[in-house]
């Protein structure tokens, strides 16, 4: 059984994208749109995928295109997501889900009213170190779980600029100052995708940014945002808490290692830093870093990557790390490239199967909620100096 695919947004990350979703059993014709026309026909081009259409609303229209996959500016996922649904198509989109309550909120009820699969991408669900994490919960040798850590490090000089610049066009200035706490799902995911509760309260302080350059400009930003690094520490249901980071300004090689994770139990410990990773108990210590450490599959100086800064191509080159079962995934996937420490071709097959199936993906929307609306609480915690918010929840996915 397969389904065709049509990717909106032919960016930097659609293109990696669209080559996995091409070579996946699961999935028939792949088709592109783009608000820029030609990159669109650039991508279709690049890798001969099956056309290229106009709009997006004209993929939605079309009884050719079963699915979308949408790799759009990060605050417009909720209205396109709502769009795809409506018009009865299998939504996958980047992250985050929304950057509102009520955005997640009719997220969810329109996939319970359409009864189609909606996932968020989330790359933290398989990284290396919240998969060993989960594992490692499973067999319960942490004891009891009370507390963790997820960090999203990222400096805006190790290739944002350059990012924002591409997408933004002459205005980027005022997208890049997108809040860091509406960007929350690699810090929150991660910590999240192992340790399997929910955040239900939290205080969030943000740090305004000095560097004077009309990024996180209040006077220039189009989210009135000055804030570049943010903390956030929530509290987690059935007891327990975990903090996240969410840093835009700060001394770190993020294209090395950008998300990184701390778990704490009664019996054990791990802790993942930029080049190292340990496993702790009360007799000692090991070092598991070749453990959750990817192999790349592709050189930062491969052709397709030319139009990416060089800061940023680890996340398109990274392969699976000796902690991930590959033995789920098609066979065609064996020497295509990966990325984001080897998530990328989880998430694909993820989705493919959840459609072809009629099952619940991994990060469905329930689970997606999760991951996205507690930094969106954070937000407006941090904004209101520090005041603790409670956190709405939308429950567990339906059994099936």
């Amino acid at each position: 059984m397969t389904f065709s695919l049509g990717i909106v947004g032919a960016g930097q990350f659609s293109g990696q994208f669209a080559t996995l979703f091409q070579a996946h059993p699961g999935v028939s014709d792949v088709y592109v749109t783009d608000l820029l026309p030609e990159r669109a026909e650039q991508l279709a081009a690049a890798q001969g995928l099956a056309g290229v259409f106009p709009s997006y609303e004209a993929m939605l229209e079309s009884k050719a295109v079963d699915a979308v996959a949408i790799f759009t500016q990060r605050w417009t996922h909720g209205p396109l997501v709502l769009q795809g649904l409506n018009a009865g198509k299998h939504v996958y989109s980047a992250v985050p889900m929304a950057i509102t309550t009520e955005e997640i909120a009719a997220i969810i009820d329109a996939v319970k009213a359409t009864g189609l699969t909606y996932m968020m991408g989330e790359t933290s669900q398989y990284n290396p170190a919240t998969v060993h994490a989960r594992n490692q919960i499973a067999k319960g040798a942490f004891g009891r779980l009370f507390y963790a850590e997820g960090d999203y490090v990222h400096d805006m000089d190790l290739g944002f600029y350059e990012a924002y610049q591409y997408s933004g066009g002459e205005n980027w200035k005022a997208t890049a100052s997108y809040p860091p706490l509406l960007y929350p799902t690699h810090a929150v995911g991660g910590v999240l995708g192992a340790w399997q509760t929910h955040a239900v309260s939290v205080s969030a302080i943000g740090v305004v940014d000095d560097r004077g350059d009309g990024v996180f400009d209040r006077s220039v930003s189009q989210f009135d945002n000055d804030v570049s690094n943010a903390t956030a520490l929530f509290e987690v249901a059935g007891g327990g808490s975990f903090r996240t980071n969410e840093f835009r300004r700060v001394g770190y090689p993020s294209h090395i290692r950008e998300s990184r994770f701390r778990f704490f139990g009664t019996e054990a410990s791990m802790e993942q830093l930029a080049t190292v990773a340990l496993w702790q108990d009360k007799n000692g210590v090991e070092d598991i870093s070749e453990l959750l450490e990817p192999k790349p599959t592709m050189s930062p100086d491969d052709p397709s990557l030319q139009h990416i800064a060089p800061e940023l191509r680890a996340a398109f080159t990274s392969g699976s790390a000796p902690v991930h079962d590959r033995a789920r995934l098609p066979r065609e996937f064996d020497h295509l490239h990966n990325g984001h420490e080897g998530s990328h071709h989880f998430l694909v097959d993820d989705f493919v199967t959840a459609v072809n199936t009629r099952t619940l993906p991994s990060v469905n929307a329930w689970v997606a909620a999760r991951y996205t609306l507690p930094g969106i609480v954070a937000h407006e915690s941090a904004r209101q100096g520090g005041v603790r918010l409670e956190i709405p929840d939308f429950g567990d996915a339906p059994e099936a």
